[in-house]
């Protein structure tokens, strides 16, 4: 008896092991935020953003450089997200690197062997309201990005356009963290490959919704992979010029009052994300050009 018992609870032990040291990879810390890799990698990033994607970052005087805030952007470019690539550098440019700042994303990005620990070291972490309260507790300004998966596979040629999905969590997470919210819209992040549809239907078929949170299965013409079904392994994107903006901050309860209703936030934001956006694909001439 004790030698079948000893086996059984090494293996336990090793299972209940693997498992948590697969949670904290898929989670993200704040400690995980490494402000010496930021520091020594800043440069070279920033170097490739320039001549790669022609990067422009407009606005960060618009963010709040006393106190934490709430920024909400548009998410384009499937899982290789340029926008959240080059706007992360554009911050610690110009707040320095030791100012905290976190963005939230899927769990899977997170969960990429070298991805996603460039990704843990830069700040980001699995995307959920207990880690965005956390890091607004902690005083850093933290971005979320309401579409997710949704807005971020939309066919290319709807690539100027806000579509949170009527997702309105945000609103209630910066008035529960007492933050103003400081809208960021970004342009050719859709122009890095060819989205061709969300594949939302074929993702529910196949039940991913409940298996891995994903509520799409996308489909696009991307490099290396010529026809690419999920997006799972990433791609590499075009060099699409990106051009990203932050506007003024959103003070909630001075503009709406101590009880904002939750629907009128929503679509006064959406909207002014929408007329900047609007902007932005006005002084494009050509695609991925710019």
């Amino acid at each position: 008896m004790y030698y079948r018992e000893a086996p059984r609870g090494l293996a336990s032990r090793a299972i209940r092991f693997a498992k948590e040291r697969v949670a904290e990879r898929l989670d993200g810390r704040l400690e995980d935020r490494d402000p010496d890799y930021l520091r020594e990698a800043l440069p070279l990033l920033w170097l490739l953003s320039t001549f790669y994607f022609r990067a422009e970052v407009r606005g960060l005087d618009n963010v709040p450089a006393d106190r934490p805030a709430l920024l909400v952007g548009n998410h384009s470019g499937g899982n290789v997200i340029v926008d959240t690539f080059i706007f992360s550098l554009a911050f610690s440019t110009h707040f320095g690197v030791e100012r905290p700042f976190h963005q939230l994303a899927h769990n899977l990005a997170i969960a990429w062997p070298l991805a996603g620990e460039m990704l843990r070291k830069s700040g980001t972490l699995s995307a959920s309201h207990e880690h965005a309260e956390r890091a607004l507790a902690a005083g850093a300004p933290v971005l979320v990005y309401p579409g997710g998966d949704w807005e971020t596979h939309r066919p290319s040629w709807r690539g100027s356009e806000i579509d949170f999905a009527g997702r309105k969590g945000f609103i209630r997470l910066a008035l529960d963290a007492g933050v103003p919210i400081v809208p960021v819209v970004s342009i050719g992040g859709q122009e890095t490959a060819l989205y061709l549809s969300r594949g939302h239907r074929l993702s529910k078929a196949l039940r991913l919704d409940k298996l891995v949170r994903l509520k799409v299965l996308p489909i696009s013409i991307a490099a290396p992979w010529g026809l690419n079904i999920g997006d799972f392994a990433g791609h590499l994107p075009l060099p699409a010029k990106i051009t990203i903006e932050a506007l003024p901050p959103i003070d909630l309860e001075r503009e709406f009052g101590p009880d904002p209703d939750i629907d009128e936030v929503y679509a006064h934001v959406t909207a002014q994300m929408q007329r900047a956006l609007d902007g932005l694909a006005a002084e494009r001439r050509f695609p991925v050009i710019g």
